[in-house]
């Protein structure tokens, strides 16, 4: 697998998507539900059609895990959308949002991209060849201390019932609700030591698990495994990564 040309697909793709949605928000968008009451909207679903265009002309025969289009095709080699991470957030007119896409090989995230097009800014890496914010290679903070360090969680809700984890934020320096992809972004730009996310799906943390671990950070879920595929996810500068894994088990 020829990892740079895929990473090249994936930036495409993501300014693709990114074009697609900010086309919407111009015109103004109107939100739906879906039946598991999450909302989405018309851009979702063009930003993941131009998305998948662009995947599928230079790789016709890789498999593709959208969110808004489900699975189409087979093999050990898929790649993973999110059209719009932050769907509330670009319905309300908002900056953190954007396109995630994630390349999978054999269960091993290898590629990832995403955009934040409302500020013009993409994020990407390939696996060994390191992690870029529009050109500008990136490495997470070198804080070790929790009381020096800020946090980002997601969802605060979901949160709530993790009790050693509210201990911890606590602690820190700073705890601060940035969900989605902007929590992400956060730590890959060293202005955040963790990212705590769950309860979400493998489209929504796929790409930042690549993205943070070639910026030199960790990525596992709430039980110290190194795939997304639960939906749990601790994305950190690796120094208080464990402090906040035990929180969480």
């Amino acid at each position: 697998m020829d990892l740079l040309r895929a990473l090249e697909v994936a930036k495409d793709a993501a300014a693709a998507g990114g074009a697609a949605a900010l086309a919407h928000l111009r015109r103004g968008v109107v939100v739906e539900t879906k039946p598991d009451l999450s909302p989405v909207t018309a851009a979702d679903r063009d930003a993941e059609l131009e998305i998948i265009k662009v995947i599928r002309a230079a790789f016709p025969d890789h498999a593709i895990l959208g969110e808004e289009g489900g699975a189409s095709g087979e093999g050990d080699v898929r790649w993973i959308v999110d059209p719009i991470d932050g769907t509330r957030g670009f319905a309300r007119g908002g900056m953190m949002w954007g396109p995630m896409i994630a390349l999978e090989v054999n269960g091993e995230v290898v590629v990832g991209a995403m955009a934040l097009p409302a500020q013009s800014t993409t994020y990407w890496a390939a696996r060994g060849h390191g992690c870029f914010r529009d050109g500008t290679r990136l490495r997470v903070s070198g804080i070790t201390a929790i009381e020096d360090a800020t946090l980002s969680i997601g969802e605060l809700k979901r949160m709530v019932a993790k009790p050693k984890l509210i201990e911890l934020a606590a602690r820190a320096a700073s705890t601060r609700c940035y969900g989605d992809l902007a929590g992400a972004a956060l730590v890959l730009d060293g202005r955040a030591e963790v990212w705590v996310e769950g309860g979400v799906k493998i489209w929504d943390v796929a790409a930042p698990a690549i993205l943070v671990r070639e910026a030199g950070g960790r990525f596992t879920d709430w039980k110290g495994g190194p795939t997304p595929h639960d939906g749990n996810a601790i994305v950190s500068n690796g120094h208080v990564h464990d402090l906040v894994l035990a929180a969480l088990t």
